[in-house]
């Protein structure tokens, strides 16, 4: 998983940004598709940002659930930072913070391993089953 730059503020506009740097990357040949897997945060849904998508056909956004856990990777990643990085230091300002930061993902992304699912896809329906079965019947 290669990580990227991070923004003070997440706005339509920054993200907007993202965008164009993402499409700017990307080769354009045929077949090459992109799906971003994005939440249900407001900059994700604003009116420019879906007349972004308009336009470049080969952009798939794909809205996860409310409250889901398909970003457990991305939480896992930032706790990564948080324990390995942040905590460890001592930050004067945040300039600083951020800078340390960003040295963390120059590090990491010089060698950056990819993100595997290990679970097995037909297991999670029975599991559902478990935990709606348990809080069910918990008596609340």
């Amino acid at each position: 998983m290669r990580a990227g730059p991070g923004h003070r503020r997440h706005r339509a506009k920054g993200f907007l940004r993202f965008l164009d740097e993402v499409h700017a990357r990307v080769p354009r040949e045929p077949g090459v598709e992109v799906h971003l897997v994005l939440d249900h945060y407001a900059t994700h849904e604003t009116p420019a940002v879906e007349r972004w998508f308009l336009r470049p056909p080969e952009y798939h956004p794909h809205f996860t659930p409310t409250s889901s856990s398909w970003l457990n990777p991305v939480e896992r990643f930032f706790a990564e930072i948080t324990e390995t990085r942040i905590r460890r230091g001592v930050f004067r300002s945040v300039a600083a913070l951020e800078a340390a930061i960003r040295g963390y993902l120059e590090h990491h992304n010089a060698d950056p391993k990819p993100f595997v699912w290990a679970a097995d896809a037909g297991l999670i329906p029975n599991r559902i089953k478990r935990v709606c079965k348990r809080t069910s019947d918990s008596g609340h």
